[in-house]
This record gives structure tokens, C-alpha cells and sequence, in this order.
């Protein structure tokens, strides 16, 4: 009995092994049931960069209606789709030429040698070969064309594979027998596939019988959409399925029994699909809805064929009229595919109203589908015989988001590959010409090469995408930009380590002031429990100090919890000057702010200290500027003049670190009214820190030895599109509209960008824009130039930049640039990519174009949802300051501190923080502490240690950090000291006395 029970759970285990290992047919749901605590930053998840198996296939396809053209030359019959596009569809009258690829052979070879595919994937002309579709006599033309075309693919060692079947039934069939509804059309198909068997078969070692049954039937004989055309009831479209399934296991028996024996080729069917992901990924009827959703589509004929040779149990539930197998049936369909093709393209998808999505979401998450085929058919050996997006009529050469589909595309098979054990071997790019795009006729484009359809040349000009895509055949996969290895290093010991907070609002009076009233107050317990003042008392009080403050409190807690040496904080104009100028000075505000300043001091932190920090909601001005002009009054750089000057007299003997604005170079959001007010504000913000600079240094840098900059947002601009010039001066003109607009008066010349000032003039000539940039006087241009002490600048992602020219008169208009969302590329919730070298690249780009100066990097970070877990951040910050390290180290850029983005998060906006709305910590806060205190990611020989005078003071610092603590543990051991004194003294005296009495009794007794 033992016996037995062991062999069944060694035999139990086995099989949930060979499950795991394999997948078993029907496990294809498992795919959506993923841990709900996933990492965003799992390493299997990300892109790859990697390359494939060293026989990896490479190829391109084509179909054969799509781009020969010649449809009434040379004896060739008409096919359904002939009439379909000439009687359904507008703008196709083309369609009898289109790539005329019948024509232009060699047009097409050097295309293909240009990609450097290993093989071509294109379709037979069934009514080319066979005008009324019946084996007979061949088109002596037809045939001449696709010998030639198999011959010349073998001499540049181009395998072909070749389909059959691609949708182009010759009109005499679908005439005289209803087409693919009429069982006769099996054998007829059959005996075409025999012919090409026996005339190519010698030199074709793929081949297809059908490329996406699906499509045939649901759009061809349900919605009407492809040819030909017919609306019948949806019992006719599974009819026509059911013969598809049919004849493609005829032919596949039919090659298998008489060819494949001497051949050695290999014949498979194409299947399509869509890709859906749940609503709810924990909600079981959301994935059985999923589940269902592809069984009705890709199971519909997969499961026949890699299956068990009978449709899904779900199809055969749902509709009761499904035609049946009979058992012969099932087991001579069963199996009848030597690999899967599998198509996932637009085709799939399009139009969604008719995709059966049971109301969840449609993904192109090719990756996802691969797992669900090798889960549900028994781990299959794949092709992907069709892939690739499409891109309006009107684009050209220039299909920059078709790179960046095929880059998301190829990875994913490389992921299922690498990661899930995925059998793929080949990938085919669609498609190799622009042509023919079956209901959208001309109006999309899905070539790797543009084709002018009205010219007469018709040339094959190679895409961008063409360009990636040799590229990638070349490489044989991907090769990261930034190839230098993570560093082992330190920054220098006096490198600042900061946490920056955005405005702090100070309290009006202190939170804590009962050690501040004099009034004495007795407690009615026993009556209404109220504290009642005791009148013409006063007691004697304690002079206000900056712990009478909550918030400060609970500030400085969670920066003593960062254990940074530098705090980045901003100032409340409007609360300091509430009417703009000195004749109301919130003396309490300021010391609120000096209270900040000085018990951050005590914990050995210094402050880098904003004087005007506004956002798009919030522009920070006190309320009488704004009433007249705001930034568009140049009154305003004066009053902040005036405001800089108070805040250095009342603050700068504790602040040796000061910005004055804060991004001002965002300030378009909202000055946005027409790009005239966007300017005219800009010159006046740049106004007002050069007066504030000034002020400062011709006043108080003296006495106070401080440092003032301003900081600029500096994300870095990476072309879209590497392969178009035009991309990369778009990429230079954001830099230059971005960051040189406010830094190159500053750190360069005293005024605007040339590039600035030069694009703008062109687009007013052209009536393009009205902008005005205005202009500095020579005395602005000394005021300006040169008034800054660092270059502060806050980094967060960078922008993939696409030269788009645009009319108008707005800031983001003169531009002439869009940005584009790499679908490839970690993003957070909020959409901002995380790419660490564009970090690298925009201080290299600081250095070289402003010189050697010292860099502050004043605001680095990224939202995070997560409250508990926030991975992303973490990798983010890992990712960064090694970037950040090897800017320093290796192109040696001046950096002299880091300051993370941002202390504690807002309700309701993007989670930035170190620690929640209500001071929670995340697991961040421990990861930044280690980066701290390596001073970056040190080998075993750390260069900063702590010096004597380190550990010394941070005895100090515990000292004065826990005052309270040790006067109580004082008065506690003094009390405790003096009571067992009393108690000992009372023991010895008593004992005394007892002695005393004893001694007088003995001699009373004597």
C-alpha cells in the first residue's frame, strides 16, 4: 500500500512538473493569473537587451494581391479581392498597379538584399497561375515570374516561403460554387497546392496553405468588410471556417504523403489574433472572459489543428448549430501543422467593434500571447509568419512610431524567448512594400520601403523602420546606447547629499505656546473638567522657542530619519510680503522659516533655501503684483529685488546656499496667452535674478560668503528617430528653446540663444509665428551675464523628440517639435520614462556648452504608487546617481551635490515622497540612507571615513538631539538616588534603635 502511494505522488509531482516545464493544452488562462505583487522593476520584465539564437530566421513578407499589381496583364484571371476594390472600396483604382511588383522584380531583390533578411515570405497568384482557378494548363507567365522570383531569392541565399493561399480566390470559383462555402473548392485547392508542390517544391522548404483563416471567414463572409464582401448569418461564417480547417489538412496530408519524403520541407497554416488582458487581474470571471474571448479567435481553428482536432468547448456551448467533426475527422485534422504560425498585426485588430472583447481590454503584448500558445498547444515550435504596425497615407520615409512598435515587437519574442522558454525561430517584418491594405485600400501604409504609387518608377525608398530593422538583423538583436559599465566609486567627501521640498507654509504663530502663557489655570476634575484661570496671577515663563513649532518638529524628524547633509526648501513669498514690499513684513513667517534654517543646523544640515518656487497651479505671487501684471510687469523683478534682499539680511547668516526661482523656465504653462506674453515673462524672471544676484554679491557675499544660482528644468532631448537629421536639430532646438533660453543669457553670452533667435526670425518670415523675443539693452546684457555662482538643475526624464512643424503663435509652437512616448521604456504612473543615461548625457552637455562650472543637481526623482513597496524609486535613484557617478568620475563634470525629489508627497497629486501625506516612511528612505553613507557605491576601500572630529560631534549631535530625554533620565536618577538615600539612612537609624533597646533590655534582665 505504501508502495503504491508513493508511485502516485512521485507520478503526481512528475506531471505538475512536465506542466510547469511544457504547459499542457487548456492551461492558456494561467497567463493572466500574475502575482498581485509583482515588481515593476523585475528584470524579466524590462527591455532586454540581448541577442537571439545564432539561427534565428530574419525575414519580410508580402502578399500577393497587396503589391504585384498586373492584374489583367499577362493572362492573369480576376480574383475576388479584383472586384471587391473596384466595387466596395474608395481610392482603389491603383490597386491594378499598386507596388507592381510583377513588374519590378528587381526592384524588390535589392530591397531585400538591403535588409540582409534570410528569408522572404510572399503568396502565390492563385488566378495568376490559374485564371479560372481550376488546375488546368498554368499561365506559361504566371509560372515564368514566380520560377524567377524563387530562383533569384536562392542565389542571394534568401530562402523563400511561400503561401499558398492569401485571401485572392479566383472570381470563377466564389462564382460558380460560392467560394470557400462549398466543400468543392477543397479539393480544387488541393490539386493548385499539388501543382506548386510539383513545380517549386524542389527549391521551397516553408510553406503556407492559408494565411489567416480567421479573417477569411469572419470578414469575408460575416461583417462584409473583406471580399467578398457577403453579410450572411453567422452559422455561414463557421461553415466556411470548418472548410478552411479542411482543406488545409488535405493539402498539409496531401504534401506530407507525397512530397515531404524528398522535399524535406516543412507546411503549416497562419493564424491570427488579437491579445486581451483582464479589467481585474484577481477577478476569475474577468479571465475566464478573456479566455473565452480567445478561443472564439485564435482557438477557433488552433485548437483543431494543434489541438485535439475539435473546436473549444466554448464555441461548441455557445453556438449549438457549430458544424461537427466526426472522429476520422478530428484525428486526420489533429496535428497538421509542422510549426505555429501566428500573425499579430493591425489586421487582428481592426475594426475592434468586431472582435469579441466580452468587455475587457485589448494589448498588443506579444510576449503574453506567445506564453498562452505555448501553454495551451503544448509548447509548438513558432514562426511569427506576420508582425508589424502601419502609419498614414501621408507619411513617407519618416515612420518613427513604426520603430518604435517593431523595437516593443521583436523584444517581447526576445523576452519569450530568454525568460519563458518559448520555441520561436523566426520572425517575419510586414511587410516589405508599401501596398494594397485590403479595406483601408491606400489610406494606411505598412511597408518597410515607401513606394509613390503614381509615379511611374515606383522605387523602393527604405523607411526608417527599414533602417532598424537591418540594424537589428545585423546585430542580431539589441546593444544597449550606453554600454559603460556600473562604476565602483565615490563622489568626494564634501559631496552634498540633499532631499528637496517644494513651499514649506509656515505657521502664523506657534503651535505649542502653553510654556509661553503666563496665566496660572486650575483643572475642575470633579466638575465641568475645565481648566479655569486663576485671575491676578502670573507666573514666570520661558522665552518662545523654534521647537513651540509642530510642523518643524515633524520636519526635522523625517530629515533625521534621510540622514542628508543639505535640505532644499522654498519660502512663501506671498505669506512674508503679503502686499508685495516692505510696508508689511510678516515678522513671524520669517521666523518660522529661521527657526527651520537653525534646528536643521543642530542636526548638521544645511539648507539650500528658494526664494520663489511656482507651478502651474500655484504661482506664488503676493496678491497686488499679480493684479498688475504679474511677470508681464517688469515692476515685479524690482519688488523680488527687494524680497531677495530681505530674505539674505533676515536668513543669509545661516544660508550659505540660495536659489532664486525655481524653474522658470516652466513658467510657459502659465503665461500662456500667445508666446509674445511667454517671452516677455521670461525676460523679466531673468531680470529679476540677476538683480537679486547682484544684490547679494555687491551686499552680502562679503560678510556672509554664500552662493545664489537659480535652477532650470534639464531633461535631456534624444532624437526619436536616429536615422533622420531632422530629428537630431529638433532634439538641439528643444535643448536650446528649453534649458539655453535662460541659461545662455546667464552662463554665456548675456542673451538668447542664436539658435533661438534664428528659428524664430524664420518662421516669422515664412507667417508662420508673430513672435517678438525680446531684446537686452547693453546694460541688461552686463546685469544678466555671468550671475550665477553653480548651474542648478532639476533632471527627471528624458523627452524622445520628433521635428513637427506647426503654425502659430505660442511658446510650444516656435518649437517645432512633439514628443513621443517609447512604449518600450519603464515608465512611471505618471508616464515619465526612466532613462538613467539621458541623466550622463544632459551634464555632458552642461560642460560642454557652458564650461567647467560646479553642477548642483537640485531635483532628481519619480512617482511612485506604490506606499509600502516602492521599488521603482528605488531604481530609479540606483539607476540615476550611478549615471550621475559616472559624470563625475569619467567625463569629469563638476558636481558638487545630489538632491532627491521630494520629501513628503500631496494628497491627490502624483506620490513623489519619501514618505506619505501623513509622514509614513517608505522603503526608499533606507535604500537613499545606504547610498548616503557609501557616498555613492564604493569597492571594499572606502576613501570617506568618519574623522575623530566626526564621531566626536555626533555624540554632540545626540546630546543636543535628546536634551529632554537625558534632563528627565537626570531628575528621574537624581529622585531615585535621593530616595534610596532616605530610605537607607531610615534603616540604619531604625537599626540603631534596635541595638539600643536590646542592649537596655539584657541589662535590665542582668
Amino acid at each position: 500500500m505504501c508502495g503504491q502511494r508513493l508511485e502516485k505522488i512521485v507520478a503526481f509531482w512528475m506531471f505538475a512538473f512536465i506542466r510547469i516545464v511544457t504547459g499542457l493544452t487548456g492551461e492558456g488562462r494561467s497567463v493572466w493569473r500574475k502575482d498581485s505583487h509583482f515588481s515593476p522593476v523585475s528584470k524579466t520584465q524590462m527591455f532586454l537587451y540581448d541577442t537571439f539564437p545564432k539561427d534565428f530566421l530574419w525575414g519580410v513578407g508580402t502578399g500577393a494581391f497587396q503589391v504585384e499589381g498586373s492584374w489583367r496583364k499577362d493572362g492573369k484571371g480576376s480574383s475576388i479581392w479584383d472586384r471587391f476594390s473596384r466595387s466596395e472600396l474608395r481610392d482603389a483604382d491603383s490597386a491594378g498597379t499598386s507596388s507592381d511588383s510583377y513588374t519590378l522584380l528587381d526592384k524588390d531583390l535589392s530591397a531585400l538584399q538591403f535588409l540582409g533578411v534570410t528569408f522572404y515570405q510572399f503568396s502565390i497568384s492563385w488566378s495568376r497561375l490559374f485564371p479560372t482557378g481550376v488546375v488546368a494548363a498554368p499561365n506559361e507567365k504566371g509560372l515564368q515570374y514566380y520560377n524567377t522570383l524563387i530562383d533569384s531569392l536562392l542565389y542571394r541565399n534568401i530562402a523563400p516561403v511561400v503561401t499558398l493561399y492569401h485571401w485572392d480566390l479566383p472570381l470563377m470559383l466564389q462564382e460558380k460554387f460560392g467560394g470557400w462555402k462549398n466543400e468543392s473548392v477543397i479539393d480544387i485547392f488541393n490539386d493548385y497546392a499539388t501543382f506548386c508542390f510539383q513545380i517549386f517544391g524542389d527549391r521551397v522548404k516553408y510553406w503556407i496553405t492559408i494565411h489567416n483563416p480567421y479573417l477569411v471567414a469572419w470578414h469575408g463572409y460575416g461583417t462584409g468588410i473583406h471580399a467578398p464582401g457577403e453579410r450572411g448569418k453567422i452559422r455561414t461564417v463557421y461553415s466556411v471556417g470548418h472548410n478552411l480547417i479542411k482543406a488545409h489538412a488535405k493539402v498539409w496530408h496531401t504534401y506530407k504523403e507525397h512530397f515531404e519524403p524528398y522535399q524535406k520541407g516543412m507546411i503549416s497554416i497562419v493564424l491570427g489574433s488579437h491579445w486581451i488582458e483582464p479589467n481585474k487581474l484577481e477577478d476569475d470571471l474577468d479571465i475566464s472572459k478573456c479566455q473565452k474571448s480567445m478561443e472564439r479567435v485564435l482557438g477557433w481553428f488552433a485548437k483543431p489543428i494543434h489541438g485535439d482536432g475539435d473546436y473549444p468547448e466554448e464555441l461548441k456551448n455557445e453556438f449549438l448549430f457549430l458544424p461537427h467533426f466526426t472522429e476520422d475527422e478530428k484525428n486526420y485534422i489533429k496535428g497538421t501543422a509542422d510549426f505555429f504560425a501566428f500573425s499579430f498585426g493591425p489586421s487582428n485588430f481592426k475594426p475592434p467593434n468586431t472582435l469579441p472583447k466580452m468587455g475587457q481590454n485589448l494589448s498588443l503584448n506579444l510576449r503574453e500571447v506567445l506564453n498562452w500558445i505555448k501553454l495551451e498547444y503544448n509548447s509548438p515550435r513558432i514562426l511569427i509568419a506576420e508582425n508589424g504596425w502601419f502609419t498614414d497615407s501621408h507619411v513617407k520615409t519618416d515612420d518613427t512610431t513604426a520603430i518604435y512598435m517593431m523595437k516593443n515587437f521583436i523584444n517581447k519574442v526576445l523576452q519569450a524567448i530568454k525568460y519563458d522558454n518559448i520555441d520561436v525561430f523566426g520572425y517575419t517584418a510586414w511587410s516589405l512594400l508599401d501596398g494594397f491594405e485590403w479595406q483601408h485600400a491606400y489610406n494606411i501604409r505598412r511597408g518597410l520601403f515607401y513606394v509613390d504609387f503614381k509615379s511611374k518608377k515606383k522605387e523602393r525608398i527604405p523607411k526608417s523602420s527599414a533602417l532598424y530593422y537591418k540594424q537589428i538583423i545585423q546585430e542580431n538583436g539589441f546593444f544597449p546606447k550606453d554600454s559603460t559599465p556600473n562604476l565602483q566609486a565615490q563622489f568626494s567627501c564634501d559631496f552634498s547629499w540633499g532631499i528637496t521640498e517644494s513651499v514649506l507654509k509656515a505657521e502664523s504663530a506657534a503651535s505649542s505656546p502653553q510654556f509661553c502663557d503666563s496665566s496660572l489655570y486650575l483643572w475642575n476634575v470633579t466638575g465641568d473638567g475645565l481648566l479655569h484661570k486663576v485671575e491676578g496671577v502670573k507666573l514666570k515663563t520661558r522665552p518662545a522657542q523654534c521647537t513651540d513649532f509642530v510642523s518643524i518638529k515633524k520636519q526635522l524628524d523625517l530629515l533625521e530619519k534621510m540622514k542628508v547633509t543639505h535640505y532644499r526648501f522654498a519660502l512663501d513669498w506671498s505669506l512674508i510680503l503679503p502686499n508685495g514690499d516692505l510696508s508689511v513684513v510678516n515678522r513671524q513667517v520669517l521666523r518660522y522659516y529661521r527657526c527651520v534654517i537653525s534646528e536643521a543646523l543642530k542636526l548638521n544640515i544645511q539648507s539650500m533655501v528658494t526664494l520663489y518656487y511656482p507651478t502651474h497651479t500655484y504661482l506664488g505671487l503676493p496678491g497686488p503684483l499679480l493684479q498688475t501684471g504679474g511677470w508681464l510687469n517688469q515692476s515685479t523683478a524690482h519688488a523680488f529685488q527687494e524680497y531677495a534682499a530681505l530674505c539674505f539680511r533676515e536668513l543669509g547668516d545661516l544660508v550659505k546656499l540660495w536659489i532664486t526661482i525655481n524653474e522658470p523656465n516652466q513658467l510657459s504653462n502659465v503665461y500662456k496667452r500667445s508666446s509674445n506674453d511667454t517671452y516677455r515673462a521670461a525676460h523679466n524672471l531673468l531680470l529679476a535674478h540677476a538683480m537679486a544676484w547682484r544684490t547679494y554679491d555687491e551686499r552680502y557675499r562679503p560678510s556672509q560668503y554664500g552662493k545664489v544660482s537659480l535652477s532650470l528644468h534639464s531633461d535631456w532631448a534624444e532624437p526619436a528617430n536616429p536615422f533622420f537629421e531632422s530629428h537630431s536639430k529638433a532634439a538641439n532646438r528643444f535643448l536650446q528653446f528649453e534649458i539655453g533660453w535662460f541659461a545662455n543669457p546667464i552662463f554665456k553670452t548675456g542673451d538668447y540663444p542664436a539658435t533661438m533667435r534664428e528659428y524664430i526670425t524664420f518662421k516669422n518670415r515664412k507667417g508662420l509665428s508673430y513672435t517678438l523675443l525680446p531684446s537686452f539693452t547693453s546694460e541688461e546684457k552686463q546685469l544678466v551675464k555671468g550671475a550665477a555662482d553653480f548651474y542648478a538643475l532639476n533632471h527627471f526624464t528624458t523627452r524622445f523628440v520628433i521635428d513637427e512643424p506647426q503654425n502659430g503663435s505660442q511658446y510650444e509652437f516656435d518649437c517645432d517639435i512633439q514628443f513621443l512616448q517609447d512604449i518600450t521604456c519603464l515608465s512611471s504612473p505618471s508616464r515619465l520614462a526612466v532613462v538613467p543615461w539621458g541623466m550622463r548625457k544632459v551634464l555632458r552637455w552642461i560642460k560642454k556648452t557652458y564650461g567647467d562650472i560646479d553642477i548642483y543637481i537640485t531635483a532628481n526623482g519619480i512617482d511612485d504608487s506604490s506606499l509600502d513597496n516602492d521599488e521603482l524609486r528605488n531604481y530609479y535613484l540606483d539607476k540615476y546617481i550611478q549615471e550621475v557617478l559616472k559624470a563625475y568620475y569619467i567625463d569629469k563634470v563638476k558636481i558638487k551635490g545630489y538632491y532627491a525629489f521630494k520629501l513628503t508627497e500631496e494628497k491627490s497629486k502624483p506620490r513623489f515622497g519619501f514618505f506619505t501625506s501623513d509622514s509614513k516612511e517608505k522603503p526608499s528612505v533606507r535604500f537613499y540612507n545606504s547610498l548616503i553613507s557609501n557616498n555613492g557605491f564604493p569597492d571594499d576601500h572606502s576613501v570617506c571615513g568618519p574623522s575623530s572630529h566626526e564621531k566626536q560631534c555626533s555624540f554632540c549631535l545626540f546630546v543636543s538631539q535628546k536634551k529632554p530625554l537625558i534632563f528627565f533620565a537626570c531628575c528621574l536618577f537624581s529622585t531615585l538616588s535621593l530616595l534610596l538615600a532616605i530610605i537607607f539612612f531610615h534603616k540604619r537609624k531604625r537599626r540603631k534603635r534596635f541595638k539600643a533597646k536590646s542592649i537596655k533590655c539584657i541589662c535590665v534582665s542582668f
